[in-house]
């Protein structure tokens, strides 16, 4: 082989062979990369706009702080393509719409609430799917200190603590009036607020009118006509003059126009109108006293309160002074007239008041408690929801699922309440924390189910 020859063959040689590695090289890649390659990056969800969860109508185009909450704004992703399902599920019927807030009220069609700023929800047919709740964790309920309940069957006793104030029993009251007018002979030392005895004198008259009727029954022959004698002693009698006085005249047969007047009933003074050298027309009152030995307690039943309560009940009072003793008496009746401004009915009790201790005016506490042999379901009036327009407790199901249940509430004894409708024995219910349930519920759109069933008392 010539020289030039062999310079020419050697480039080309060396170029073939460095196409050859190049080509060799570029296959494995190709091969590696095929082998090798990543699985597709998954797409995140279209943000639509971002909103406070606390406020959800409305939209922001960014994210940020909740001009509403001290929270940062939460994103609305748009829905996700779903796979096609084999098949559609039907939906269930919708009845009618309604206001979470306002459920008995229903609508025939969708639409803005009447009531609240928000959108009508509606009521479906009824499925064999569960009743919706809200799914607390049981660590969350631990954490929260939220504690459970029991519905109870307990005695229907009607157990009312409200205050009243002693008053004076005017069955027990002695109020002596003039018949005939008179001049005050002689008045005995007294004063309003004075004790007195029974047959304690209180004042001597002179009563001028007497005199005739007298002269005229003294004129009568005592062998005369028993029926005209009759007749004079009852005029004597409507003047005011006593019977014993009336035969001691007509044994003497001298008339008599004194007369001391004297207390029927021991007590105290509450009215004295008389005093030495005064001139009393008929009809005037002499003395009003009033017996302490039982007295009259006034007690103010809320109007809403007074379910429950019946003659006999026995009650108890416990006056403001501690050192004064309780009394213990009867429910004589309940008023029949509501006050206008405190809007409280008036239970009149009977209270027995030995040695006249307590006095009218006394003001203090009173517990009335009324014994029945009937049952009925009770539980702890903290577990009671009052929104003013219904009443509710949330009803604790297994899985830590709690619900609203609307429930018709009676009276109170002691810690409990009677519930008439609602809820069934054995039943649990969330004895603290149940506002902040309540609040999450409505949040959801959860609506209380509504109390049914009959009466339990």
């Amino acid at each position: 082989m010539k020289p030039h020859s062999l310079r020419l063959w050697v480039p080309v040689a060396i170029g073939a062979l460095a196409l050859g590695i190049a080509i060799g090289a570029n296959w494995h890649l190709v091969a590696d990369t095929a082998t090798s390659a990543p699985h597709p990056v998954k797409q995140e969800p279209k943000v639509l706009y971002w909103y406070d969860p606390m406020v959800p109508d409305k939209h922001f185009d960014k994210p940020g702080k909740s001009p509403f909450m001290d929270m940062e704004l939460v994103p609305k992703y748009a829905e996700p393509a779903q796979a096609a399902k084999p098949f559609k599920k039907a939906k269930p019927k919708i009845l009618y719409w309604y206001d979470p807030m306002v459920p008995d009220q229903h609508f025939d069609k969708p639409g803005k609430s009447p009531f609240m700023d928000m959108e009508l929800v509606p009521k479906y047919a009824e499925t064999d799917e569960q009743v919706p709740a809200l799914t607390i964790d049981a660590g969350l309920v631990q954490s929260l200190g939220m504690r459970k309940a029991k519905v109870k069957r307990l005695p229907l006793g009607h157990e009312l603590e409200v205050v009243g104030q002693l008053q004076v029993n005017e069955r027990h009251q002695a109020i002596l009036q003039l018949r005939a007018a008179g001049f005050v002979e002689k008045a005995w030392p007294l004063a309003v607020g004075d004790q007195v005895i029974a047959g304690q004198p209180i004042v001597e008259l002179q009563i001028p009118e007497w005199l005739d009727a007298q002269n005229e029954l003294l004129s009568q022959p005592v062998a005369s006509n028993p029926q005209r004698l009759k007749t004079l002693r009852a005029r004597l009698q409507l003047l005011g003059m006593p019977d014993a006085l009336i035969a001691q005249v007509e044994k003497n047969r001298q008339p008599e126009t004194r007369i001391t007047i004297r207390s029927p009933i021991a007590g105290v003074v509450d009215m004295l109108g008389v005093k030495t050298g005064m001139a009393l027309a008929s009809g005037d009152t002499v003395v009003k006293v009033n017996n302490l030995d039982s007295l009259w307690l006034d007690a103010a039943i809320p109007e809403a309160q007074t379910t429950g309560l019946s003659a006999g009940d026995k009650a108890i009072f416990h006056s403001a002074n501690p050192g004064d003793p309780a009394l213990t008496g009867t429910l004589e009746y309940l008023l029949p007239s509501i006050n206008d401004s405190s809007r409280t009915l008036t239970a009149r009790i009977l209270l027995d008041n030995p040695e006249a201790r307590l006095k009218p005016g006394t003001s203090g506490r009173v517990l009335l408690q009324s014994s029945t042999d009937k049952t009925g379901l009770f539980v702890p009036t903290e577990a009671v929801i009052r929104t003013g327009k219904r009443v509710l407790v949330m009803l604790a199901e297994p899985g830590g699922k709690f619900r609203p249940v609307e429930v018709i509430a009676g009276h109170e004894v002691g810690s409990q309440t009677l519930i008439r409708k609602g809820l069934k024995e054995d039943q649990e219910i969330a004895a603290s924390g149940q506002f902040l349930l309540d609040s999450e519920a409505s949040f959801l759109g959860i609506a209380p189910t509504p109390a049914e069933g009959h009466d339990h008392d």
